[in-house]
């Protein structure tokens, strides 16, 4: 037994091999971050800083344009690993992680100190979801649904993040 790793998961009792080796579920736990016994949503959100490292290189238009693709793929990829895992919003999908995070941090100027409040900032609003949120989690559905809170949390920590660096 790891201390890492489940020894299965969702209601499928899928097993971390079976997760990495299905490329939608591979995608949805965050290329196997979500793969964490504790804390997988944060696990996510870390394995978002190398996707939001490589998009900053590309501008902001490609940023923007790669983020809503993330965003628009990820309605699928959530809503079919929800089916596969046979439960809603499972803690280790964590692609919705990845497209918060980047809804976060884009157009706010690099630097360390950036990076991790925007991390801070997106973790905070989407652990404790304050309203409309915690309404969007629980009322919405499907991938959208799973996609839509932390969506939207993202866009909360990014206002915040420009109030605090602009």
């Amino acid at each position: 037994m790891s201390i890492f790793l489940r020894e299965h998961y969702g209601n499928s009792r899928l097993s971390a091999l079976q997760i990495v080796k299905d490329p939608i579920l591979f995608l949805a736990f965050g290329f196997g971050s979500g793969l964490s016994k504790a804390m997988p949503g944060t696990m996510g959100t870390l394995a978002a800083i190398p996707v939001y490292l490589a998009l900053l290189q590309t501008g902001q238009i490609i940023y923007l344009l790669i983020t809503l693709a993330i965003v628009a793929v990820g309605i699928s990829i959530c809503d079919r690993a929800a089916k596969k895992l046979d439960v809603h919003d499972f803690g280790g999908i964590v692609w919705d992680e990845i497209a918060g995070f980047l809804i976060t941090m884009f157009g706010v100027t690099y630097s360390w100190q950036s990076l991790l409040a925007g991390f801070v900032l997106f973790r905070l609003f989407d652990i404790v979801k304050p309203w409309p949120i915690k309404w969007l989690d629980r009322h919405v559905q499907g991938g959208f649904g799973i996609m839509l809170d932390d969506v939207v949390a993202g866009i909360f920590a990014a206002v915040v993040l420009r109030f605090w660096y602009q």
